[in-house]
């Protein structure tokens, strides 16, 4: 006896890509739009994605290029960059009929949605974006963040076994917070890939970690965030090391947080990034699109 999943798989090419995409909720529902962290997939969202799509939201959760079951970049040096993911973005809005949306990003997926909703890259966008929920992004990281990001993405470990990389899993991503076994192996399973020796590897192109390197400056989008016009929830890990309270004040001083659209949430337990996974979590982000709509 088979049972339906809680969503549905897509690939549509964006920007002469293969980008995947699961969707969940009806389709004529509002949408939220969940883009995931840097070395992540879309399925990091699974539960968010649930979460909404209850409540009577559609939510699509894509695989950026070069990620998960999304087609790697041809041009990595000059693609793997904030600009081209919100060309993507917004190709990916407009195969999908998207009007307006509500995003929520997990750290890098967050850039993206500020860089989309400030409209300086894609003009068209700015008016697209209902609201932006930042889980730990902020428009300036810490150095040291970036470097342990950089020292870690850069050159993934490869391992036997599944069961390895699910250990390794653990230890790296233990600042997300509390995951319960299934979800620790769900988001491992959805993060595999096998190399030509039969090992296996995190599933995504290490060559996008050259972001860092040809766009040393590219997380650092005060001029994006200085132009967003609408509400701005950001989540912050209580003990991120990425995104630091001095940057959180200085967002509430200026754009966003000068003209009172902006709301800060410290997320107790985590570090960078909350997993978007427990009910209080769920129920923050949840709030704040409906406050928004």
């Amino acid at each position: 006896m088979s049972h339906a999943l809680p969503f549905s798989s897509h690939y549509l090419s964006c920007a002469g890509y293969e980008i995947y995409y699961t969707e969940w909720g009806v389709g004529n529902a509002p949408t939220v739009v969940a883009w995931h962290g840097l070395a992540r997939t879309g399925r990091d969202m699974d539960e968010l994605a649930g979460h909404l799509s209850a409540r009577g939201y559609r939510v699509i959760c894509p695989d950026t290029i070069g990620r998960g079951l999304s087609q790697w970049s041809r041009l990595p040096d000059q693609e793997y960059c904030l600009s081209f993911y919100a060309r993507i973005a917004t190709e990916l809005f407009d195969q999908l009929g998207i009007e307006r949306a509500h995003w929520v990003g997990t750290s890098m997926g967050g850039a993206i949605g500020t860089v989309c909703a400030s409209g300086l890259f894609q003009p068209g966008m700015r008016q697209r974006i209902q609201s932006l929920t930042l889980n730990d992004n902020a428009p300036q990281l810490a150095q040291a963040a970036i470097d342990r990001i950089k020292a870690y993405a850069g050159s993934p470990p490869a391992f036997d076994t599944v069961l390895e990389l699910e250990t390794f899993f653990r230890q790296v991503y233990k600042p997300y917070g509390w995951l319960s076994d299934a979800q620790w192996r769900r988001l491992t399973e959805t993060s595999t890939r096998r190399l030509p020796d039969g090992r296996v590897t995190p599933h995504y192109d290490p060559a996008m970690v050259r972001q860092f390197i040809c766009h040393p400056d590219d997380y650092l989008i005060w001029d994006h965030y200085d132009a967003l016009a609408l509400p701005v929830l950001c989540l912050r890990g209580a003990e991120s090391d990425l995104v630091l309270p001095d940057t959180t004040a200085e967002m509430a001083r200026r754009g966003p947080g000068s003209a009172g659209l902006l709301q800060v949430v410290e997320v107790a337990g985590c570090g960078h990034a909350p997993a978007l996974n427990v009910p209080e979590q769920l129920e923050t982000v949840a709030a704040f699109i409906e406050s928004a709509t």
